[in-house]
């Protein structure tokens, strides 16, 4: 199978309520990832590196940022004549008064012209909260070698504490057996990344289905309902694969990345991550600076100390200010001898000279987008 045959949709809102910290005023798809990325930036790098280039991503509220993101799609190559990327978000209509889908099945039926007038045998679904660098050629290959009806790309670990995670028990054949789902967390499992390959035509009739059924759940009507029925085959995905469940764990992620082999592992030179490029100056580093094992993307300013630590584009430390373990976004201002520790600061925030924020790696403080501090 190759990937001109693939129709991508990627729902850029789900999972919002997990992260509401940084979602508030954006959508998971929009959230900022390890200095320079957004987190739709995986999922849409992906599908471009299999060769799909067709993609839909579906929205659903505070999709400003998420819209002067993409933009045209050019940065993934999704700026055509033909196919490229088209943003979908919620209408209204008979059957969706309030303008928001209200779940996975919904906005299903509300892109349905689109899937139906793309032309493409087949449909690959994936949310925006796991990232990760995979090769969807070999789950194409898979997928056609095991004959499945549908192929689920899933990781063994701890199992993210996400509503409707689904748990697989998967046969030596990589078949699908049964399918668990549990709100909960913590157990090691064979959990799903939410990242699925179908037929369009069995997307359509299941959709159509659970439509009829008045069937609310896409995990439990269509997944779990359906094991017995279809042959599911799970596709297994080793290397650097994370899914975002909490702040904690979008702190923990990103603090990760500070070992060299899980961004080799991550960013992929074979598969690149492409982002929107803002083209701006160096980073500019004072004569009584001293930064240790971080990540500092350009633009920045730093006067201070930064250990240990993710700095966004146009980020300033000041003189004799201290940062260590903590992710600043861009545009946010640390004032002379601040001190901080374990701390998300949000865009554009400002810590005043001489204050001092500290967490625990357990428990970072989080300082919302535009506050001053």
């Amino acid at each position: 199978m190759r990937g001109n045959k693939v129709l991508g949709m990627i729902y850029a809102s789900a999972y919002d309520q997990a992260l509401p910290e940084l979602t508030n005023m954006r959508t998971m798809g929009s959230v900022p990832f390890s200095g320079r990325y957004r987190l739709i930036d995986f999922a849409l790098s992906n599908m471009v590196n299999s060769g799909i280039s067709k993609v839909g991503v579906i929205t659903k509220s505070n999709y400003r940022s998420l819209m002067d993101h993409l933009g045209t799609g050019k940065p993934w190559d999704l700026s055509r004549k033909r196919e490229g990327m088209y943003i979908l978000p919620p209408f209204n209509s008979a059957d969706n008064a309030g303008g928001i889908f209200a779940n996975r099945i919904d906005a299903l039926i509300g892109c349905g012209t689109f899937i139906s007038h793309s032309n493409k045998e087949y449909v690959l679904i994936s949310d925006c909260n796991t990232v990760c660098n995979i090769d969807f050629k070999n789950l194409f290959d898979e997928h056609e070698k095991s004959g499945a009806d549908i192929t689920i790309a899933y990781r063994h670990g701890e199992t993210p504490a996400l509503s409707n995670t689904m748990s697989f028990d998967i046969d030596e054949s990589g078949r699908v057996k049964s399918v668990s789902i549990s709100a909960l967390g913590g157990k090691t499992s064979d959990y799903s990344l939410n990242i699925l390959l179908l037929k369009t035509s069995l997307l359509e009739r299941l959709v159509l289905e659970a439509a009829s059924m008045h069937h609310t759940n896409f995990e439990r009507d269509i997944i779990q309902s359906k094991v017995g029925l279809l042959k599911i085959h799970g596709y297994r995905v080793d290397g650097f694969a994370r899914t975002l469940d909490s702040l904690q764990s979008y702190y923990d992620i990103n603090m990760e990345l500070l070992n060299a082999e899980n961004r080799k592992e991550l960013f992929c030179r074979k598969r690149p991550v492409y982002t929107k490029v803002r083209d701006d100056i160096p980073a500019i580093y004072g004569l009584g600076s001293n930064v240790k094992n971080s990540l500092i993307a350009d633009g920045c300013t730093i006067e201070g100390t930064v250990e240990n630590s993710i700095l966004f584009r146009g980020v300033t430390v000041g003189k004799d200010a201290v940062v260590k373990n903590s992710i600043v976004m861009q545009g946010s201002y640390i004032g002379e001898r601040a001190q901080l520790n374990s701390v998300i600061m949000d865009k554009i925030t400002v810590i005043k000279p001489g204050q001092m924020l500290c967490g625990t790696d357990n428990f970072p403080v989080y300082v919302g987008k535009g506050i001053v501090v």
